[in-house]
Order: structure tokens, then sequence, then C-alpha cells
């Protein structure tokens, strides 16, 4: 259900299906690492770590708008999609970079003492968060670019 309340909201707010399906295309890569930290880590599929699943589609979801409505803009401007891409991407590495890093540092302390009484609850969030983001960010970082060049290379004239 969550996932299609995403989809709905990212239609909103590009008016364009193309769009928000590249935008949502992070969602299996957060995914993807989501439940291979939880499969390396016992495989137990919790109420904690389904809260952490929908926090990170929220962070994946915003990577993928950052990228995306930068690309907008620039092709706006006038920029080819091959410099839109490359400028884009390098445009806004350092802000997903970093999200994702401050994130990393916040959540390690979560992860380390998960045996103390009280983490209970915030470790499985927080390790579904780490695996998730570290996925994502990495393929967010190629794949999105990639899929946006490909589904606009016919609209482009050069």
């Amino acid at each position: 259900m969550s996932l299609f309340i995403i989809f709905l909201l990212l239609y909103q707010e590009f008016k364009n299906i193309k769009l928000a399906g590249i935008v949502f295309l992070n969602l299996p890569l957060a995914l993807t690492g989501g439940v291979l930290s939880i499969w390396f880590t016992g495989g137990i599929i919790s109420i904690p770590s389904i809260i952490g699943f929908i926090s990170l589609f929220g962070i994946a979801t915003r990577n993928g708008i950052l990228l995306v409505s930068h690309y907008q803009a620039l092709q706006s401007q006038g920029v080819s999609l091959y410099e839109t891409v490359m400028k884009g991407s390098l445009d806004r590495l350092n802000a997903i970079l970093m999200t994702a890093l401050t994130t990393y540092l916040a959540l390690i302390p979560l992860i380390i003492t998960s045996d103390l009484p009280g983490n209970e609850i915030q470790s499985p969030m927080a390790l579904v968060i780490l695996g998730g983001l570290l996925s994502s960010t990495l393929l967010n970082i190629f794949i999105v670019p990639i899929v946006y060049y490909l589904s606009n290379v016919k609209n482009d004239d050069t």
C-alpha cells in the first residue's frame, strides 16, 4: 500500500508517469539492500524492520527526486541530454552522499549496541535503513542517470 501511495505522490509531483517510474526505481534498489541486511543478520522480519523499510523508501525516494528534478531544470535551460545527465549527477552527488553518510554515522551506534536493553526496536530498524541506503545510494548514482538518459535519448536531438 505504501508503495502505491509513493508512486501516486511521485506522479503528482512530476505529472509524468515516466519520471515517476524513474524515481520509483530507487525503491527496489533500496529494498535489495534492506532485504540482504536482514538475511545476513538472521533473516527475521519484524515490525521495527518494516518501519525501517518505510523510512528507507522515503530517503531513497528523496534521492531520486533530487536527481530527476535537477535533470528537468537543466533540460528546461536548453542543456543537451548528455550534459544534463553528467552535470546534474555531479551537482547532486554531494547532497546525496552527505545525506547517506550522515545517516550511516547516526545508525552505526544503534547497530553496535543492539544487544543492550531497549535497543530491540531500534537495532532492526537501523540495520534495514543502513543496508538499504548503502545499496540505494551506490546504485542510485549509476542506475538512475542511465535509465533517465536511455528513456529520453529518443526525445533529444543530440
